[in-house]
């Protein structure tokens, strides 16, 4: 078989191509320990209260310290879990100073949610056993619509809640 000389310059620049990239991509994983993200954080979807950050007295917002914040969040059902306020009414609002740095971390009971405050980049997917957390610094001021991008049912579009993040 007579190859081209032009078509055996273009296997070598394939070939090499290949060849480099799987060794960026071996020295990557290997010498550098580059490992694709995981959930290393699991929980019984059936008995979400059991752990300590999704008990119903620490749902919502909680000070961590000096304009840094956590908020714990479960997933079910059409809507967002952030607790009670002081009148027992589940709460739908998420109040934040300005400036502040917020953890969010949430889990679902049931199916798989989307958790998405519109405007930021505060974007993950809620699975049924597992834990995922996304670090986001709100600074701006306004209100800011959170929605599940993820379709749950035939309630998905009523899904939402809102955070609030204010001058202090």
């Amino acid at each position: 078989m007579h190859l081209h000389k032009y078509e055996k310059i273009w296997m070598f620049i394939g070939g090499g191509s290949l060849l480099g990239f799987l060794i960026v991509l071996g020295v990557g994983a290997f010498l550098q320990g580059t490992q694709p993200p995981s959930c290393l954080t699991t929980i019984d979807p059936t008995n979400v209260e059991a752990h300590e950050s999704f008990k119903q007295e620490n749902l919502g917002l909680q000070e961590m310290g000096d304009k840094s914040y956590v908020v714990n969040v479960v997933a079910s059902a059409f809507n967002y879990d952030f607790g009670k306020d002081e009148d027992g009414a589940p709460v739908k609002n998420i109040r934040i100073p300005a400036g502040s740095k917020v953890l969010f971390q949430g889990t679902t009971k049931d199916v798989i949610h989307g958790f998405q405050i519109a405007g930021t980049n505060a974007n993950m997917m809620l699975e049924p056993g597992y834990i995922n957390t996304v670090e986001v610094t709100l600074d701006n001021p306004g209100t800011y619509t959170l929605v599940c991008n993820e379709y749950c049912g035939t309630g998905h579009h009523f899904m939402t809640a809102s955070v609030e993040v204010y001058e202090e």
